[in-house]
């Protein structure tokens, strides 16, 4: 996650396809919550920290890091489109340019689904030159990957279409994403009906935030969270820090996930998440410590599955 905010300005987008989709989103809300959530499978924690090991593994192999220009940041574009060629998308690395530096963001679109409504989910893949970056934000990218593993392997038939994507560049000021959507006409723009944001979401004394800037994706997640007795807060803060920034922007719904970086737990918070109060969300938030050992698995876990509980849900 970016520290400091930065405000693409982006033409809103319109258009039937948008409206219609919207409709589909607060239609979905008002179904039987259960059917939906049973469809998403269990995202394997292993798995997702196999893949959070691998990013570990490459950034010690190139100067600690996963940073935009560095070659662990190629490097860990590469690890994830081979997973996701080899599980049958159709990826493609769209090449930017920042600080005299070649940035990749790399999209993934799983074949079939309405090509006129996309749901899209996303995170940066880029750490900061300090350190590995695996909870910001390897956790959110390892728990994509898996989940879009997952509609591999359970061979999804959604009738939206899905579109992943792992960001370059965030941390200079969600360039990567900005890019993209920079470059999407607005007829392209009005087909995207949500865009869901994932950036860290394994914090060492993790709060479970719910990103508030629209209702019914929110409401996806809240639901889902307190069928698993698990209380959430309004994501705080957010707006403008991350990869949704440039979505909200052009007019897309966004939603998505946060478990907490460097401001500091409650005693009310510390007592409904059995954390540890006057202590940030993430000690290592933006330094070299940010390693294997600066995760909490169980929110890791409980954010994956809330993510494939999203894209099932939402792309039915």
């Amino acid at each position: 996650m970016h520290r400091v905010k930065r405000r693409s300005a982006i033409a809103v987008a319109t258009g039937t396809a948008l409206a219609a989709s919207l409709l589909t989103v607060a239609g979905a809300q008002a179904g039987e919550q259960s059917s939906d959530a049973a469809a998403a499978p269990d995202i394997s924690v292993e798995n997702v920290q196999g893949h959070l090991k691998e990013l570990d593994s490459i950034a010690q192999a190139n100067g600690g890091n996963r940073a935009h220009g560095e070659p662990g940041y190629k490097a860990s574009v590469d690890y994830v489109k081979g997973k996701l060629d080899e599980a049958g998308f159709e990826t493609q690395v769209q090449e930017f340019d920042e600080g005299g530096a070649t940035g990749y963001n790399l999209i993934a679109d799983w074949p079939g689904g309405s090509g006129d409504d996309v749901l899209m989910a996303g995170g940066h893949l880029d750490s900061v030159t300090e350190g590995a970056g695996i909870n910001d934000n390897g956790s959110g990218s390892a728990g994509l990957l898996e989940v879009a593993l997952a509609v591999a392997s359970g061979d999804l038939e959604p009738s939206k279409h899905l579109r992943f994507a792992w960001w370059g560049a965030e941390e200079l000021g969600m360039v990567g994403s900005t890019h993209y959507v920079d470059s999407l006409d607005e007829a392209e723009r009005g087909k995207i009906g949500g865009y869901l944001n994932f950036d860290m979401i394994g914090s060492p004394n993790p709060g479970y935030f719910v990103y508030q800037e629209d209702q019914a994706l929110e409401k996806v997640f809240t639901d889902y969270f307190a069928g698993k007795n698990i209380e959430t807060e309004p994501a705080e803060g957010t707006e403008g820090r991350s990869d949704h920034a440039a979505f909200s922007d052009a007019g897309i719904p966004v939603g998505g996930l946060f478990t907490g970086a460097e401001g500091v737990m409650t005693e009310d918070q510390a007592a409904k998440w059995n954390g540890t109060a006057g202590e940030a969300f993430d000690k290592c938030y933006h330094s070299q410590c940010d390693g294997m050992d600066n995760l909490n698995t169980e929110a890791l876990d409980a954010n994956s599955d809330a993510l494939a509980h999203a894209v099932w849900e939402l792309s039915s």
